[in-house]
């Protein structure tokens, strides 16, 4: 499976792949859910390459680890997408999270 940092890294630099509508949903374990949000209102740290920033509904900025990170869609089909398995509250508890949609 190709590293998460790998993909967005093809995402933002070849022009030719980046060129489409992508998303990136991450697990938001303060509200237990997958929040999916456009690669377009995210921001990359320049000082954390294992991490991306999103404002929130409030405009509060979040920096997300990229261990967060579930899923990566491209015009709406899953490219890439977690393995099941791997520990995350919701795992741990053994429930799946909800799917939200975040602002864009």
């Amino acid at each position: 499976m190709t590293p998460i940092q790998e993909l967005l890294s093809r995402i933002r630099w070849d022009r030719e792949f980046g060129r489409r509508r992508f998303e990136i949903g991450y697990f938001d374990r303060h509200e237990g859910v997958i929040q999916r949000v456009g690669l377009h209102a995210i921001t990359f740290p320049d000082d954390d390459h294992h991490a991306f920033e999103v404002a929130d509904e409030s405009g509060q900025i979040r920096r997300i680890p990229l261990h967060r990170v579930r899923e990566v869609s491209k015009e709406g089909q899953i490219i890439w997408q977690r393995p099941a398995g791997r520990t995350t509250l919701t795992a741990m508890h053994n429930e799946t999270p909800d799917v939200q949609e975040a602002s864009r």
